[in-house]
């Protein structure tokens, strides 16, 4: 063995990383494509956002398939760990824990990656922390977590959300301390996360969009409701999961108010676990015809369902940013959002749309009204969205994160009550890279 091998991945890293040399960057990440969520969507594109900058970028995710491999996608090399179906969420994969550690160690060990940036604090997330903590390699950590997008998977009764949703914040931040930058997607995030026990700075980075695929396009409405074989009339779209945190039922009782007034319909882009149930209350309250279940839309089609609709509608308690929102404000549509977490972040009342309280139905249904029965109000919230949208671009995103990678230094860990803490020289202060 040489010198060099016996150095640690980070010393490895560092003394071979000339000035103006690529970054070896690997990510872990306990969701990731073909897994439709957020937080994998927001992986993706950091990935290969940072691959087409000449980064060198690994990702550490669980098999799609279940058998480990070694894959190469958009310039991005996966390393997909052994796998198994979730059983309380079937249209997802988690990594086998049995080996995980081990793996990822060998891994780092092998790539000596300049730094590694987490995306949760699940398994394989975990284990890579812990591996990159041993070996004295960076660690960053962005925080895509709420309690209450599992409560549903896991079918957690409602009378125990107060204490498991207590006992997961604490499992989380307890691993966040083992960071040595921990960020997350917006202001409103970080406080909450800093609520929640974490008395270290945070900084929010927006997940930031795609500016250019995601357009106003006033002229192609027509022809994007052809395309999903919606009738050419006012239109509400909701993009994301069927799940129960969504409140997607909000929108479906707004329907009959809207159509006292309104030749309306909603599509609805996306599945999740209540997509029967959806479906018998719209036939229920007589909207077979109005409410459209435009089912999984793959990511180059995604454009279009946003050019369908005349208003973007969202009554989601549990978002933490919402690409969803922030891809409909960039093609130009008012937003009517639930008053929830991060959502007041995007949706400023008056200026691109208007806030509701979650559950409120009378008032979601007045806020509607407001933006449709008013073209010279709707033109110019959508607008508003567009100029909002611009503060997050993916681009500003990707050079913060690179300027982070080379700001992040290793610290040393000491004990306390979440167990082991990372300290050190503190970053400076808490600051927003993205704000709008």
């Amino acid at each position: 063995m040489t010198a060099t091998s016996r150095r640690s991945p980070a010393a490895r890293s560092s003394a071979n990383r000339a000035p103006g040399s690529r970054s070896r960057i690997l990510i872990a990440t306990d969701t990731y494509p073909p897994d439709v969520n957020g937080a994998g969507y927001f992986t993706y594109r950091l990935a290969t956002g940072l691959a087409a900058r000449g980064d060198d970028v690994h990702v550490v995710c669980a098999s799609a398939a279940g058998r480990p491999r070694v894959e190469h996608a958009d310039g991005v090399t996966l390393h997909r760990l052994r796998s198994a179906s979730v059983l309380v969420h079937p249209t997802m994969r988690t990594a086998v824990p049995l080996g995980v550690t081990g793996h990822v160690a060998r891994i780092i060990d092998r790539l000596a990656p300049h730094v590694v940036h987490a995306q949760s604090h699940f398994t394989i997330s975990r284990a890579a922390i812990r591996g990159a903590r041993t070996s004295g390699t960076p660690v960053v950590l962005t925080n895509h977590f709420m309690p209450d997008n599992l409560f549903a998977h896991a079918h957690v009764p409602d009378r125990l959300h107060t204490l498991v949703g207590a006992l997961a914040w604490r499992d989380m931040i307890r691993i966040a301390y083992e960071a040595d930058c921990v960020t997350t997607p917006t202001e409103r995030a970080a406080r909450l996360l800093s609520a929640k026990g974490f008395s270290r700075p945070i900084e929010a980075v927006s997940c930031g969009i795609d500016l250019e695929r995601f357009q106003p396009r006033p002229d192609k409405r027509r022809e994007a409701r052809r395309h999903f074989d919606l009738p050419d009339r006012e239109t509400m779209v909701f993009v994301g999961r069927l799940d129960e945190e969504k409140r997607i039922d909000d929108l479906i009782r707004a329907m009959p108010g809207l159509l006292d007034r309104r030749d309306a319909q909603l599509a609805l882009v996306g599945t999740g676990q209540r997509q029967a149930e959806l479906k018998r209350l719209a036939e229920s309250l007589g909207l077979a015809d109005r409410v459209r279940f435009l089912g999984f839309v793959p990511d180059d089609e995604l454009p279009l369902a946003y050019l369908a609709a005349d208003v973007f509608a969202i009554g989601s308690v549990a978002e933490l940013q919402s690409i969803a929102t922030l891809e409909a404000m960039s093609t130009g549509l008012p937003v009517v959002a639930a008053d929830a977490l991060a959502l007041p972040h995007l949706v400023h009342p008056d200026r691109n749309g208007y806030l509701y309280a979650p559950g409120d139905v009378p008032a979601l249904t007045r806020h509607l009204l407001a933006v449709l029965e008013s073209p010279e109000r709707r033109a110019a919230m959508g607008a508003a969205s567009r100029e909002i949208a611009q503060t997050h671009d993916h681009r500003r995103s990707l050079d913060r994160f690179e300027e982070i990678y080379a700001e992040v230094r290793p610290t040393r860990t000491v004990p306390s009550q979440y167990g082991l803490v990372t300290t050190g020289l503190p970053r400076a202060g808490r600051r927003s890279a993205m704000a709008a």
